[in-house]
């Protein structure tokens, strides 16, 4: 049995990073990369993924990546869903284990292993929910249009309102810093 793992929102310079765990126990068409299907693809198979398997979602609110840095949460992250859901096999999307005993890592498994492709549909769908609700909390930011990611719409808004609570304030974004000239 084979536990597939990937996150969502490690790029972002507002909201958490999620991360989850996925064993199916029954087949569902249509997974992929989720970054390759629409929203609304994604949506559909969330649903068809909660229903047949076993999974876990952890997320780190964007002061926890401030104060531990994002890859200590990645450690954190993976062993919490190792914790929680029981499996021979653990494959998480990419290349490295952050120091993670008895986990495989695979470089675009997202697109190719059924169970990560699961793992980063959950990731991505609980990701992208909680930027439409923090949308709807800071709308002077515009989250439902960039998810947090570093847009130059996303940056002017940063300019105009300064950061929000929301915001990594660990990472540095070069439109922001001053200049020296």
């Amino acid at each position: 049995m084979l536990c597939g793992i990937d996150e969502a929102g490690r790029g972002p310079i507002a909201g958490d990073l999620v991360m989850a765990g996925c064993v199916l126990h029954h087949e569902v068409d249509g997974l992929n990369d989720s970054k390759k299907l629409t929203p609304k693809k994604r949506e559909e198979l969330y649903e068809k993924i909660v229903q047949n398997s076993s999974y876990h979602i952890v997320k780190f609110s964007a002061a926890t990546i401030d104060e531990i840095g994002i890859s200590k949460c990645l450690t954190q992250g993976l062993l919490e869903i190792m914790q929680n859901i029981k499996a021979q096999r653990y494959l998480f999307d990419g290349n490295s284990s952050f120091g993670v005993k008895n986990l495989e890592t695979l470089i675009k498994a997202d697109a190719t292993i059924p169970q990560v492709s699961a793992a980063s549909i959950l990731a991505k769908v609980a990701h992208d929910r909680d930027m439409l609700i923090l949308d709807k909390l800071y709308p002077q930011y515009k989250f439902a249009s960039h998810k947090g990611y570093g847009t130059a719409l996303h940056v002017e808004m940063i300019k105009q309102h300064g950061y929000s609570d929301v915001h990594r304030k660990s990472y540095k974004i070069k439109a922001l810093e001053p200049t020296l000239f």
